[in-house]
């Protein structure tokens, strides 16, 4: 009779760790930042079919990257969780904050006892009522909960995302400032995405009860359009408008 082989408990975790992250960082990123009437998602995307970003409840979204088929059945879950908790109590009684937990104990279940984890990463966000009252819960892999308050970034490459981000981000900014930040952002300095590249998502608070709104490509690539009085190329000499000589002069 063979024995099997002993390995020990941190290295089959470290292993277990290792395979997800690795399959998690092959996804196309997601990044999702506040802005002054609420949360704006929006994520490397190129499919119109196969959404990344999603309704939950009321104002709550949710959005994942990494194994396709796994976090849209963690979508699905959420959807009768929020469904089947808002019809027991009030519709008011359901949070991100709880759903967040949920997802969380699952997650973390799955990759302490089973033998593959789960290769996604996923955002649950809540619209608040006002402005600091926002909620962006980012689950990782292994059920650990990371509760931002600003931005984060789910994804490949996700540090150096986060620090482009980072240093564009205002308080207070619009819709089309919050946008083109965080296109630039996943695009990085090599490439440049535009409204075909992308899914964009938001949950306003001047959308009523449903915060939840998908943004289409005509008005992402109006958004991504720089503002009025600014051009993203440097005008030519020849363009320039120089002053004309007076014709009396000399």
């Amino acid at each position: 009779m063979s024995m099997p082989f002993y390995v020990a408990p941190e290295q089959f975790m470290k292993d277990k760790a290792d395979f997800a992250r690795k399959n998690i960082a092959r996804g196309r990123p997601l990044v999702a930042t506040v802005y002054v009437d609420g949360i704006v998602i929006c994520a490397e995307n190129t499919s119109r079919s196969l959404h990344k970003v999603s309704e939950i409840y009321d104002q709550i979204a949710f959005a994942g990257v990494g194994r396709y088929n796994e976090f849209d059945q963690l979508r699905r879950s959420g959807v009768q969780y929020a469904d089947i908790k808002g019809y027991q109590y009030s519709r008011e009684d359901v949070d991100a904050r709880s759903l967040a937990n949920l997802y969380a104990q699952y997650m973390g279940n799955v990759f302490t006892h089973e033998m593959k984890p789960l290769e996604v990463e996923i955002l649950v966000a809540e619209v608040g009522a006002g402005p600091g009252q926002d909620q962006l819960f980012h689950i990782l892999y292994d059920g650990s909960v990371v509760d931002e308050d600003r931005m984060t970034v789910l994804g490949g490459e996700a540090e150096s995302i986060a620090r482009r981000l980072e240093e564009r981000f205002q308080v207070g900014w619009d819709l089309g400032a919050a946008l083109r930040a965080a296109s630039s952002a996943l695009s990085g300095d090599e490439r440049q995405l535009g409204a075909s590249d992308l899914e964009v998502a938001v949950l306003a608070r001047t959308n009523g009860r449903r915060a939840f709104r998908r943004v289409e490509p005509p008005e992402i690539e109006a958004l991504l359009a720089p503002p009025d009085g600014e051009r993203s190329e440097p005008v030519p000499d020849g363009e320039r408008n120089e002053p004309v000589p007076d014709a009396g002069a000399g």
